[in-house]
């Protein structure tokens, strides 16, 4: 294959964020709202753990296929038409994920086995004639996703307890690969080193599918509001709500997002930071925001009950696991854990002890000032250390 043939990103000047990029996540916006309405109807310890499964599966494959467009130039016809055929599986995935591990657990497992494997035979022909040092990476690849893909498979042709099982074998193994480097007998490992990224670009890609997230979150805010009665207790969660879905774009988007990234893109080893911090550090962030939403419709859509154990838990869960997610993160870049995260943290565990005795509507509004006070803290303490 000649040079001028390449479908691979020029590295001379920065990777734009490019339209079928942007087009490709319209379809995860609608598995992220698919995720939420699943885990807020199974409210329970075996919904969550299916949810979360779900949502791993989800993640790992946009992520994956961030990493190859941060390689791959996705104005070339043929990047672009398998970034098409990849968001035509990808629906049909997301419309499997309610029943993924009842009826639909087929459909479900053939379209991310599709997605996964044919995603990265593309890459491994794009980077044959180009790259040999990545060619050997998306080799280890294709044999870890070709292993977990017999799990998949094998569990959706099982009935729901065993498919669980069979399904968490298949994702320990592709959650596992990135921090095992891949390893393949014969074919060794791939080091951090040999992830040549484009920081800004990965970094751009995992903020505005946070983004999508918020936006995602603010949709199901609106749409329960518009179907309720509107009376003082329900007009009170929508405020709070959706000054919980502020403060979050505060937390996440203020100058600390550039900064971080910034810093991502000046690090000795970028690849490390970014199977850290972006690969598995920003599914904790989404997920975050997957419990948010989940439980800003349970507080408006009954605000004075008492909060449960399972409301309280996506309540207050949500935004605790948000801040430990993005107080990491930054961590892996900054030298501390944001001060300003530990004192949400704090106000959320204090909030968790005195929830039982209350309404959902005064843990919900309480939540949402939580996060309102850590934004408050941080910006105070950036100010305070811009003057010195």
């Amino acid at each position: 294959m000649p040079a001028t043939a390449s479908l691979l990103r020029p590295r001379d000047a920065p990777a734009p964020v490019t339209q079928i990029e942007l087009f490709f996540d319209l379809v995860f916006a609608f598995a992220v709202t698919q995720l939420s309405a699943t885990l807020r109807t199974h409210l329970t310890a075996l919904g969550l753990l299916h949810t979360t499964m779900l949502f791993a599966a989800i993640w790992w494959i946009w992520v994956y296929t961030t990493w190859i467009t941060n390689w791959l130039d996705p104005n070339r016809r043929a990047v672009r038409l398998m970034l098409i055929v990849l968001s035509f599986l990808g629906l049909i995935l997301a419309a499997s994920l309610p029943a993924a591990f009842a009826r639909r657990g087929l459909p479900f497992a053939a379209a991310l086995i599709a997605m996964q494997l044919g995603r990265t035979l593309f890459m491994l022909a794009a980077v044959r004639p180009h790259d040999p040092a990545n060619f050997r990476n998306f080799l280890r690849i294709t044999v870890w996703l070709a292993a977990s893909s017999v799990f998949w498979l094998a569990g959706a042709l099982q009935p729901p307890t065993t498919r669980t099982a069979l399904w968490l074998v298949a994702l320990t193994m592709d959650l596992a690969s990135p921090a095992a480097g891949f390893f393949v007998p014969f074919l060794g490992r791939s080091t951090t080193a040999d992830w040549r990224v484009d920081a800004p670009h990965l970094a751009e890609r995992c903020a505005g599918f946070l983004l999508l997230a918020l936006g995602e979150s603010i949709t199901v805010t609106g749409g329960t509001f518009v179907a309720l009665h509107w009376r003082p207790a329900v007009e009170a969660a929508f405020t709070a709500a959706f000054t919980g879905i502020i403060a979050l774009w505060w937390i996440y988007f203020d100058d600390a997002a550039e900064r971080t990234a910034s810093a991502f893109a000046q690090s000795a080893d970028p690849g490390r930071i970014a199977r850290a911090a972006y690969t598995y550090l920003h599914a904790v962030l989404i997920a975050g925001i997957i419990a948010i939403a989940a439980g800003d419709f349970l507080v408006l859509d009954r605000p004075a009950s008492p909060a449960s154990f399972s409301a309280a838990a996506m309540i207050i869960g949500g935004p605790a696991l948000f801040l430990l997610g993005n107080g990491i993160f930054r961590r892996l870049l900054h030298p501390r854990f944001p001060p300003s995260h530990i004192c949400g943290l704090a106000l959320l565990a204090a909030l968790a002890a005195a929830s039982p005795f209350m309404p959902l509507v005064v843990t919900g509004a309480a939540a949402s000032l939580a996060l309102v006070a850590t934004a408050g803290i941080g910006q105070a303490l950036a100010r305070r250390n811009a003057r010195k």
